[in-house]
């Protein structure tokens, strides 16, 4: 190619190169100016997901979980918000998020100019950290988050949320007996500690709020002081929902759990409900000559690990529900147990690989704790497993458990039948009156228990009235043909 040749052919390239250039700029710009049509039409409004976003009950000071929500341009043209803002800027302590933009003190708690093209969409945030409103009992705070459009409408969505004031304690440490002052609520963040020597007391109608993870390490002594219709009650501190049919609350694993240390004794747990924990209720190895625990009328409901494990303890659970543990509902590894009037029952619903309603063994961690003695008198030991019973002892060794006018769901041949008086087996293939059947209602769905008997159980009239309780798990009496175990029916001649 000769030396002109390549010079004709450079500027036709250049020629093309600047007219495809200058092609794609002008599309570039009438594609621009199709976009860039804005309608001032007060006809021409903001279409929004929601009108109203609600946070939920929260506690003053403690950060909300995030809400969201989105804004719609159903119109064929852009719309211009000519301004977004808190109506109230930072009094409520709202914070908004629209579109990837903060609406912080630096921009006045509003922006300008935000173009919404027609057909599309903007995604806004919501979170919120309320001020303490001085107040003993939840306050309604509220704030508008503005919307003016060019045309010079004015739309909005109204943000509000419960907001209660309480005690926020982190790592309190309980070093001589005291009664926990529950004229606000108490939010536990980290470990409340009782020294050994002390006592803590929940009195009737508190209610404890447990932060993630945080646990209650007791070397001293907790007496959970409940009484009937007046309940203490431990959980989670999340007062927000998970999705719209689910509290945080009836999610498992909301915070750790209550251990009674080597020198915890003398422990009680009376009309309380504790529910949400990770491993519920823990017993640390003890002289099982003393009583570590007493758990009466009580619930340990939706745990993330056991319900109660206990090491070589001394413990007694009457008229409570032990239920629905990722791991066991009940795991005694050596000790001594007394059982009455129990309903131990394992659906946990999160994972379909969970453990007994009650396990048995006399090793924990491949470390010797000798036999479990255990005795378990009208109770139920149901679930959705065809076998809820786990014994882990050698066959040589001789078993010391018993169980007495019980309820049982689990083989005839996993357990020795000298070990049961009067009990009732449950058949597997029975839908019916069994597993969950034997109780009023057992929703997995939408998480709702309630543990009370069905007319269909065959618990219903089989306790033995020599050694039932006179009463049941909310207090009231048991009739002359008492029913396994922690409700009483209430017959239907009763109720009329």
């Amino acid at each position: 190619m000769t030396g002109n040749q390549k010079k004709h052919l450079c500027r036709a390239l250049l020629r093309h190169m600047a007219y495809t250039t200058l092609s794609c700029l002008v599309l570039t710009l009438c594609a621009c100016s199709d976009y860039e049509t804005f309608t001032t039409s007060p006809n021409d409004r903001l279409t929004f997901s929601a009108d109203t976003i609600s946070l939920d009950t929260i506690f003053s000071q403690v950060p909300s979980s995030t809400r969201t929500f989105w804004v719609y341009n159903k119109n064929k043209d852009a719309i211009r918000c000519t301004n977004i803002k808190l109506e109230k800027g930072n009094q409520t302590g709202f914070r908004v998020n629209v579109n990837g933009i903060f609406l912080g003190e630096s921009q006045g708690y509003q922006i300008f100019d935000e173009d919404i093209f027609g057909g599309d969409s903007i995604r806004v945030y919501v979170e919120l950290t309320s001020p303490k409103n001085g107040g003993k009992e939840p306050l309604m705070v509220k704030d508008n988050l503005v919307f003016t459009l060019e045309s010079g409408e004015r739309q909005q969505i109204e943000l509000k949320a419960w907001s209660w004031d309480a005690n926020l304690l982190t790592n309190p440490v309980i070093e001589n007996d005291v009664v926990l002052d529950i004229s606000s609520p108490t939010v536990i963040y980290g470990s409340l500690t009782v020294k050994e020597g002390a006592c803590l007391t929940l009195p009737p109608g508190t209610t404890l709020y447990m932060h993630d993870k945080a646990v209650i390490d007791v070397f001293g002594r907790l007496l959970c002081s409940g009484e009937k219709d007046n309940e203490v009650t431990i959980r989670g501190d999340r007062l927000d929902r998970m999705f719209d049919y689910l509290p945080y609350d009836g999610v498992s694993g909301q915070w750790g759990g209550i251990v009674l240390h080597e020198s915890s004794y003398d422990n009680i747990i009376r009309y309380t409900d504790v529910h949400a924990a990770t491993d519920a209720i823990v017993c640390d190895s003890a002289d099982t000559a003393r009583q570590k625990l007493t758990l009466s009328h009580s619930t340990v409901h939706n745990n993330k690990g056991f319900g109660i494990k206990s090491d070589n303890c001394k413990i007694t659970i009457e008229n409570s529900v032990i239920s629905n543990s990722l791991s066991d509902c009940i795991a005694l590894y050596g000790g001594n147990a007394t059982i009455n009037n129990t309903t131990i029952a394992q659906f946990y619903p999160f994972d379909a690989n969970r453990g007994f309603a009650l396990f048995l063994s006399d090793k924990m961690n491949d470390s010797q704790r000798g036999i479990p003695s255990v005795y378990v008198n009208n109770s139920i030991l149901t679930g959705y497993g065809e076998n809820c019973l786990g014994i882990f002892i050698p066959d040589s060794i001789e078993t010391d458990c018993h169980f007495d006018h019980c309820l049982l769901r689990t083989p005839k041949t996993e357990i020795d039948t000298t070990k049961t008086t009067a009990c009732i087996f449950e058949e597997i293939d029975d839908t019916t009156s069994a597993g969950w059947k034997n109780f009023a209602k057992v929703d997995i769905e939408l998480l709702q228990y309630d543990f009370s008997l069905s007319q269909k159980s065959a618990a219903v009239d089989a306790a033995d009235k020599a050694t039932s309780l006179p009463d049941d798990r909310k207090g009231n009496p048991r009739d002359d043909m008492p029913d396994m175990g922690c409700y009483e029916l209430k017959k239907e001649s009763e109720e009329k």
